[in-house]
């Protein structure tokens, strides 16, 4: 049993080698609260089997899968396995509809926190009808609500009859996956051996509130090599339009391994995010291109993406769909390297201060114990807000 008592299921759709930005988040809430927190995990599987181990030190469970809905897996076993472990806490991620009905049907007798993710994005019918009274039932069940910043409580629609529950813990990166060792930057150097420079990079999936359509306009007339890295069902859309602008220095190159992508962010000048809608939350690519000093030109969306690159301080900051003023934007870094150091430099502290597993953990670990009674909550520091208009 871990120090403090407190015991805590994390309850997400899947946990790591299972790639995704929340299942990072899972595995690193729980390593992290470890072992002051007695943290594990309950999960789909990807097979049609349970299977209880341990992963680095984090007890995992995951569940027979039966099929799909959407990207999660439909775990009929859920309410029960809900019932059936120990927690003082029982730690929702959110979107995941799945969890949401276990949660309604299992109505365990403990303390329910939310982590609010993300808003969803679904045919509005389809939501009001299927997703959103199972959300709605969680959220006044849920005793705190976190969220990964000021911006996603400020605007997400669901959470406006609940802001005296929502709290802030702003995400962490696991800065080892990116740090510079020497193979990672061997490989960065022939990077850019093999591409013109600078380098400007995208890490996302080829979907179309990632905005990468914007990108390509506004990259006409720059003098700089472009990676797009990651795939989705636009891709071949992109590469078309890629073509048809003339762009020869746009070079797509799919799903890496992670040791490639740490030597993308080190091998790049500028890290962007030209993400056009507020189903982009947060943008923790921005987190993990701060983290190997990289400046980033992200977009003025209502969430957390412009609070995480502070304009001017971290990166620069531009109208969400506007190719003239992203191209303006990468102009600017590109012709001032000095500029681009030392908003590199900048991100990389904040990074440091901010964003890193460790706070996160500690946060996560003062809302349980304040949940359960045993200490005030510490409250979080102000926060400063994005550049001007």
């Amino acid at each position: 049993m871990a120090e403090s008592g407190i015991r805590v299921l994390h309850v997400g759709k899947y946990y790591p080698p299972v790639p995704g930005g929340i299942e990072q988040v899972v595995r690193l809430l729980c390593e992290n609260e470890r072992p002051a927190i007695d943290s594990r995990a309950l999960v789909s599987n990807t097979r049609h089997t349970t299977i209880e181990e341990v992963v680095e030190g984090v007890p995992v469970t995951r569940l027979a899968r039966v099929g799909y809905i959407g990207s999660v897996g439909l775990c009929p076993t859920l309410p029960l396995w809900l019932r059936r472990l120990p927690a003082d806490v029982i730690v929702v991620h959110e979107p995941n509809p799945i969890a949401l009905v276990a949660v309604v049907l299992a109505r365990p007798n403990t303390a329910i926190l939310v982590w609010f993710h993300s808003e969803v994005v679904r045919p509005r019918w389809k939501y009001r009808l299927l997703y959103r009274p199972f959300l709605r039932a969680v959220l006044r069940r849920a005793a705190r609500i976190v969220v990964s910043s000021p911006a996603l409580a400020q605007h997400a629609l669901e959470l406006q009859d609940f802001q005296d529950k929502c709290v802030v813990v702003p995400y962490g990166v696991d800065r080892a996956r990116f740090a510079p060792t020497a193979r990672v930057l061997a490989r960065a150097e022939r990077i850019r051996a093999e591409h013109p420079g600078p380098l400007i990079l995208f890490v996302g999936r080829l979907v179309p509130y990632k905005g990468v359509d914007v990108l390509l306009r506004a990259l006409d007339g720059l003098d700089a090599t472009t990676l797009l890295v990651g795939d989705g069902p636009l891709r071949a859309a992109l590469e078309a339009q890629a073509d048809a602008l003339g762009l020869s220095r746009v070079r797509f190159l799919g799903a890496v391994p992670d040791e490639e992508v740490a030597s993308l962010y080190h091998a790049a000048d500028i890290f962007t995010l030209p993400s056009v809608t507020r189903a982009e939350a947060f943008g923790v690519v921005q987190l993990e291109a701060m983290a190997c000093g990289v400046p980033v030109v992200s977009t003025r969306l209502p969430s957390g993406v412009p609070w995480v690159n502070q304009h001017e301080q971290t990166g620069l900051v531009v109208p969400p769909g506007d190719a003239t003023a992203l191209h303006e934007a990468l102009a600017t870094l590109l012709r001032d390297p000095a500029l681009r150091n030392a908003l590199g430099r900048s991100a990389r502290a904040r990074v440091d201060r901010e964003f890193t597993p460790e706070r996160m953990a500690r946060m996560t670990g003062d809302i349980y114990r304040e949940v359960l009674g045993r200490e005030r909550l510490v409250p979080l520091p102000a926060t400063p807000q994005p550049g001007p208009e």
